[in-house]
């Protein structure tokens, strides 16, 4: 009887009623999880926001400050939620700074788009309206950004600095912001100026120290010690390297075969035999002048056996072995030489030169430097100390953050005001935008426009002060048309932000707010969820 009804129902001229409550309660459900997550990552928002201690499954400890690390550890479940992880992964990627940022926008947008809904807009319309305010916000930021120069110095580390002040460093923000400028600026390539490629600053973490013992080689440095078992030298001046990718060892047989000795002079031969092909390789070496071995990690056999580093200490060569294969093109791209896979393919014109490998003890263990290379390819190694492992895995997160910022500046040369200033300034001319526009568009954008404001709301909050009073002044000096005015944190109070030297690459903040509108509108596109067994 029911499906006739249904039918007739279906005929009439008004469209029967389809149950939507499904759509919404699945719409309900992801945004509620994705602004967990964005709750969670709130509070480390800013130079006064708390770490978050991490412990693993395997039962290490991670502390930081840093989005991107803390929602990569965590285990969420929900695929919506999921959607907010990767969100701060491509920012890491993008700009390598504001990955909380990024999130907590994403998360404010969010419940902007729940009120939205509930007063029963279309969520397509909600989604429209959010992509022409994204780009109408990236217009409002490139007008109020600042043109920097590559050879202007004190911008790039005042850019850096702000970046390091969030993080538990922050104190040898001094320190660790010049560094990080120096090391872009080193391997930017002048023939290629827009492009930096972050693998060529290699950070090698030691501990022991403190932070303040960080830094800058210009060379090459290796977390190991020269093998020096025969008692080979542990210093050589006027150094010619080779980066070796054969095993300096006696050959073994395949895996399934053995060879049965019966007797001792076939012993005998057999050792001799060894003897003599280790020699005539050594000799080889020997005779193109080099005298500075880096052996590659050997996986078939050994890379070097007693018997061979007891010639090569005789041959009065510096050995220093098991080399890792991802470390081989940064060598060689620094030492500007060749990585030679065979020995009969040992020549000079393969050799880098160096005026000084020596081994120095730091800490508890020792370290390898290669200093003075002749033509130096453009990269720069980083040597960053610490006093515990919590420290130092934070040191290079936050160093890492401070290079990807400088890389920024170096892909779009122009600086943005930090403390809020820029998101208040695009509330309030999202507001006045909103006025001009028709219909359910304009409704929209203003509360996008609202929820921008959750950044210096968020600021304030975490310094302690007040965030209702802050908020509220900043928007008045805003419409006096102060752009730059933004919360100084130190002070408590409202200042312009650029003469406190508080900046950001405009691109941290533009990639931002685009990031944050696309998840946002295709976590709002989703009504149903459908799992696969």
């Amino acid at each position: 009887m029911a499906a006739p009804a249904a039918s007739q129902a279906r005929s009439s001229k008004t469209e029967s009623y389809v149950d939507n409550k499904r759509k919404d309660d699945i719409r309900l459900a992801n945004i509620v999880a994705a602004r967990a997550v964005a709750d969670a990552v709130r509070t480390s928002l800013g130079p006064k926001g708390m770490d978050k201690m991490i412990s693993t499954a395997s039962g290490e400890v991670i502390i930081t400050n840093d989005g991107a690390t803390i929602l990569n550890k965590m285990e969420v479940l929900q695929p919506a939620a999921k959607m907010l992880v990767e969100l701060s992964k491509s920012q890491d990627v993008v700009a390598g700074d504001g990955t909380t940022t990024v999130v907590v926008i994403a998360g404010a947008l969010l419940k902007q788009c729940l009120l939205l809904l509930s007063h029963g807009i279309h969520p397509t319309i909600i989604s429209d309206s959010l992509h022409k305010a994204s780009i109408k916000a990236v217009d409002v930021l490139t007008a109020m950004a600042v043109p920097v120069e590559l050879s202007d110095r004190e911008s790039l580390i005042k850019s850096a600095s702000t970046s390091l002040n969030s993080k538990v460093v922050s104190q040898y923000s001094t320190l660790l912001a010049p560094l990080a400028v120096d090391a872009v600026l080193s391997v930017v390539d002048p023939a290629k100026p827009d492009l930096v490629d972050l693998r060529d600053v290699k950070i090698v973490k030691k501990l022991g120290g403190t932070v303040d013992d960080t830094e800058l080689v210009k060379g090459l440095v290796f977390d190991k010690k020269v093998s020096h078992s025969a008692g080979g030298p542990t210093r050589m001046e006027n150094a010619k390297i080779a980066v070796i990718q054969f095993q300096i060892s006696p050959p073994k047989t395949d895996i399934e075969q053995s060879i049965v000795v019966s007797d001792y002079t076939q012993m005998d031969r057999i050792l001799k035999e060894e003897r003599n092909y280790i020699l005539a390789m050594i000799k080889k070496i020997k005779a193109t002048g080099c005298n500075v071995l880096l052996i590659q990690k050997s996986i078939l056999r050994d890379a070097v056996t007693d018997l061979s580093l007891h010639y090569l200490a005789k041959a009065k060569i510096l050995v220093i072995k098991d080399v890792e294969r991802d470390d081989i093109e940064f060598i060689t791209k620094t030492l500007n030489c060749l990585p030679i896979a065979n020995i009969e393919h040992f020549r000079v014109e393969k050799l880098g030169f160096a005026d000084c490998v020596e081994e120095v003890s730091l800490g508890d263990g020792k370290i390898v430097k290669i200093t003075g290379i002749k033509d130096m390819g453009r990269t720069t190694t980083v040597l960053v100390r610490g006093s515990n492992q919590l420290v130092l895995d934070e040191a290079e997160r936050s160093l890492h953050d401070a290079l990807c910022v400088v890389r920024c500046l170096v892909n779009k040369r122009f600086l943005i005001a930090g403390g809020g200033a820029p998101e208040i300034e695009l509330s309030r001319q999202l507001g006045a935008w909103a006025k001009v526009l028709q219909g359910m568009e304009s409704y929209c954008v203003r509360s996008f426009a609202e929820a921008l404001e959750v950044i210096p709301y968020t600021l304030s909050e975490n310094a302690g002060l007040n965030p209702i009073t802050i908020v509220t002044e900043l928007r008045n000096r805003h419409a006096q048309g102060e752009i730059n005015a933004g919360i100084n944190v130190r002070k408590g109070q409202i200042t312009n932000i650029l003469e406190e030297n508080v900046v950001q690459p405009l691109l941290v903040s533009t990639s931002a707010i685009t990031l944050a509108t696309e998840c946002v509108r295709m976590i709002l596109k989703i009504d149903d969820i459908v799992t696969v067994r």
